[in-house]
C-alpha cells in the first residue's frame, strides 16, 4: 500500500534542505533567513528544539508564513517538551494550514538536556518513544485531519530505534555520522520509508581551522553520547573517539572545504540511501549561517 505522506514528502522536499540550528534570534531575522534560503533553491528548512526557548511549532509557524513553497521540518521536536496529544495536535494544525509543507521529526533528546529542564531522564529511550507514539496515535481523532498527511519521523541512530521508525513511523532522521551509517539506516528502514540525514558542514578550506570548528559537533562534552554509542557499534574505538575524534573521523562526520567539496560529501549520503539531507553550517549566528548556506547552495542544488 502506497504511503501518501512519504510520496508527497519526497516530491516536495527535493534532495537538500537548509538547517537553521542556531540560537535565539528576533522573528524578523528568521523571516529574512527563510526568504533567503528559499530564494537560494533549498527544498526545505529544518529547526531543532531543546526544552524552552524556541518552541518548535511556534517557530515552524513563523517560517511557514514567511515562505511560499518551503517544507518546514522539526529535526527534532523534543518529546519531553510536550504531551503526546499536544505533539499530534500541533503538527496537525500546521499541516492543515500549510498542506504538504510540514514534516514532524520527533526525538527522545539527551539525558543532560532533560535533566537540565527539571525532569527525570528515562534510561529506556526506546520504551519511552514507543509509549509516546502510542499516546500520539490515541489522540489523533481529536486533532485536525490535514488534506495532505504529514510524515512522522523518529530521530534514530541505533538499529533498535531505526527498527521502531520502520514499524511505527514514516521514516527516520539521523545526524552527525559517517556515510556508512546512512547506508545501514536505509537497510534497516527498507525502501519505502523516508530517510532524512542532518549534516553539519564547515565552509573553510584550512584543515586545522575547519576541524576545530567541526569538533563543536563531534565533541559536545555530553556523557553517554548516543553518537559515540553509534560510532562504537560501527567499529570505532577509544582511540578514534578521543578528543572529538581523529582527523579522519572528523572528516567523515563533518564535510568541510569548498562548496563543491562539501556537495560531494552530501551526494555520498544521497547515494547511500538518504532521501533528503538537511545541511546546517556551523556558525555562531543566524545571519552567518544563512550567508554560508547561500554560498554553498549553487553546488548543492545541482544534486537535484
Amino acid at each position: 500500500m502506497t504511503n501518501t505522506a512519504v510520496v508527497e514528502a519526497r516530491r516536495r522536499l527535493g534532495r537538500v534542505g537548509a538547517g537553521l540550528m542556531v540560537p535565539i534570534a528576533p522573528a524578523e531575522e528568521w523571516r529574512r533567513a527563510v526568504g533567503r534560503v528559499e530564494k537560494a533553491g533549498f527544498g526545505s528548512v529544518w529547526i531543532n528544539e531543546a526544552i524552552g526557548g524556541r518552541e518548535a511549532f511556534a517557530q515552524l509557524g513563523v517560517l511557514l508564513a514567511a515562505s511560499d513553497r518551503l517544507v518546514a521540518g522539526t529535526g527534532i521536536a523534543n518529546l519531553w517538551a510536550r504531551h503526546p496529544a499536544a505533539m499530534q495536535g500541533g503538527a496537525a494544525v500546521l499541516a492543515d494550514a500549510y498542506p504538504g509543507r510540514v514534516v514532524l521529526g520527533v526525538g527522545v533528546s539527551l539525558g543532560a538536556i532533560v535533566e537540565g529542564s527539571g525532569q527525570k531522564w528515562d534510561a529506556r529511550p526506546l520504551r519511552r518513544v514507543r509509549e509516546y507514539l502510542d499516546a500520539m496515535d490515541a489522540s489523533a481523532e481529536q486533532a485536525p485531519k490535514p488534506a495532505v498527511p504529514f510524515p512522522r519521523l523518529i530521530a534514530a541512530l541505533g538499529p533498535k530505534m531505526l527498527e521502531l521508525a520502520a514499524e511505527r513511523a514514516d521514516g527516520a532522521i539521523t545526524a552527525a555520522l559517517p556515510v556508512e551509517h546512512t547506508r545501514m539506516a536505509r537497510e534497516v528502514l527498507g525502501p519505502d520509508k523516508l530517510l532524512v540525514v542532518g549534516q553539519a558542514v564547515v565552509l573553510e578550506t584550512d584543515p586545522d581551522k575547519a576541524r576545530a570548528i567541526a569538533r563543536q559537533v563531534t565533541n559536545p562534552g555530553l556523557p553517554e553520547s548516543p553518537y559515540d554509542k553509534a560510532l562504537r557499534r560501527m567499529g570505532y574505538g577509544d582511540e578514534d573517539l578521543a578528543d572529538g575524534g581523529t582527523d579522519e573521523l572528523v572528516d567523515k562526520r563533518v564535510p568541510w572545504g569548498t562548496p563543491d567539496a562539501i556537495a560531494a560529501k552530501i551526494a555520498a549520503h544521497l547515494d547511500a540511501g538518504a532521501d533528503h539531507v538537511s545541511v546546517f553550517a556551523l556558525t555562531p549566528d543566524l545571519e552567518a549561517t544563512t550567508d554560508q548556506l547561500e554560498a554553498i547552495a549553487p553546488a548543492l542544488v545541482k544534486l537535484g
